[in-house]
């Protein structure tokens, strides 16, 4: 998504923030230490959770000292000097009591924030808290400090990348490689690995146990009942020694961003406004469409960027043209190719077709993929979601001249009159399992 970033200065330093939605309430995320404002829109359960609660609030998501696109500073930030970026922000924007939405570790200092200042906040919401992340006697569900330091320690051999030594990325959903690698490169562009040790260092001796019962807002405390990496009694503990807080668990096994993201911003939203409104659905089945111009560079490179631009122009309205003329929709160019999307699977072969015969006029071939599958659509009219991802792989494993689609797509045409080749089994990469292609036989 493309929201503008602003900054609010907090002493000397600049401090990053976005805002999105108009709604009658204001909510101010107060992220994890692993924060980058740009860079988690590209993380889908994130996205959804955060746009699904922009429907009816006024969002406001920042980046923490020494983190993302806010300063860096040496070493690692305590709560208190980020409870002043809260401030900043809150005073750059205008917010006089927001509700406060928190996760994980970043609970503490949303919980700190929220006990320092009744008057001032409205709510808080947080998702699967850890007020102390460290063993105690009297509070020994967590890591013990061997294991916390074995757990830092791998953050340096394994930060910002898809491994399963990567004790983050084991916390998004195993089956969706796309969120994997997006959490990955917001690890990357939110600090460097040796950053990383250092927050996590100084979040080990946080202890905001104590701030609990100070707390005079409406709280809501939720997590998934069978989440594999957090302790539950962190959660029960801390909606236990809040006041009159609201404990829900909701169905799954990751953190509240994954797997039915609607149904906790469903909680979220009835919990901050009392009401439910019902949703329209922001996904859709639709079959995915991608296009390629075969030897782009080369070609590119033959004619000059002049000639290439004007080239492309053209390419990109024939393309629209035959979209659109079998009921497409038309997303975006990718300066080399199309995405497109219909509503049947056949209209989107016929589609490609027609594009493949219509460039030769033009000089030029292209390959064509195509995959059926969920959808979401993005709100800026972008779409995204695993079946995307398909279709591009399958769209780079066709030949030139070639129109290539998945198994899904061939169930989807029985009796359309369409006459497939099959091109056997391939591995997609990013993609889980092994996939059949099928060519369309003109």
């Amino acid at each position: 998504m493309d929201i503008p970033t602003q900054y609010a200065r907090s002493g000397d330093l600049q401090i990053a923030y976005q805002v999105l939605g108009d709604g009658p309430i204001d909510v101010v995320l107060v992220p994890l230490f692993v924060s980058a404002i740009d860079a988690m829109w590209d993380v889908p359960g994130v996205a959804r959770l955060l746009q699904r609660i922009s429907t009816f609030s006024r969002l406001i998501v920042w980046d923490r000292r020494g983190s993302g696109m806010s300063d860096g500073v040496p070493g690692a930030a305590s709560l208190e000097e980020q409870i002043d970026d809260v401030r900043a922000v809150l005073s750059a924007v205008g917010s006089e009591q927001p509700a406060l939405l928190s996760v994980m570790e970043g609970c503490a200092l949303a919980a700190l924030y929220a006990a320092s200042h009744p008057q001032a906040v409205r709510a808080l919401v947080m998702l699967t808290p850890t007020p102390r992340m460290t063993w105690a006697p009297d509070y020994d569900w967590a890591l013990k400090p061997e294991e916390r330091a074995n757990l830092v320690d791998s953050l340096t051999d394994h930060w910002g990348r898809d491994t399963s030594g990567n004790p983050f990325i084991r916390n998004t959903d195993p089956d969706d490689p796309v969120s994997r690698a997006a959490f990955a490169r917001l690890q990357r562009l939110s600090m460097s690995p040796a950053a990383a040790v250092a927050a996590q260092r100084m979040a080990r001796g946080v202890d905001a146990r104590h701030v609990l019962p100070s707390i005079q807002c409406p709280t809501l405390v939720l997590r998934r009942v069978d989440e594999v990496l957090i302790d539950g009694r962190h959660s029960r503990y801390t909606a236990d020694h809040i006041p009159n807080a609201k404990y829900i668990e909701l169905p799954g096994s990751g953190p509240v961003f994954t797997g039915d993201v609607d149904g906790a911003s469903d909680v979220i939203e009835q919990f901050l406004t009392g009401v439910r409104r019902p949703q329209v659905s922001d996904r859709t089945l639709a079959t995915v469409l991608f296009t390629d111009i075969v030897g782009s560079t080369e070609r590119a490179a033959a004619l000059g960027d002049g000639a290439w631009r004007a080239l492309l122009e053209r390419h990109d309205e024939l393309v629209r043209h035959h979209v659109e003329r079998h009921r497409g929709r038309y997303v975006k160019s990718l300066g080399d190719g199309a995405l497109a999307t219909f509503d049947g699977p056949s209209r989107a072969i016929s589609s490609a077709l027609a594009i493949r015969d219509g460039v030769r006029g033009l000089d030029l071939q292209v390959r064509a993929g195509l995959h059926t599958g969920e959808c979401e659509l993005l709100s800026d009219g972008d779409v995204g979601g695993l079946a995307v991802h398909i279709g591009a792989r399958i769209s780079g494993l066709a030949e030139p001249g070639e129109v290539l689609v998945s198994s899904t797509v061939r169930d989807l045409i029985v009796g359309s009159g369409q006459t497939l080749t099959d091109r056997g089994e391939h591995e997609l990469k990013g993609v889980p399992g092994s996939w059949r292609l099928l060519a369309v036989v003109p």
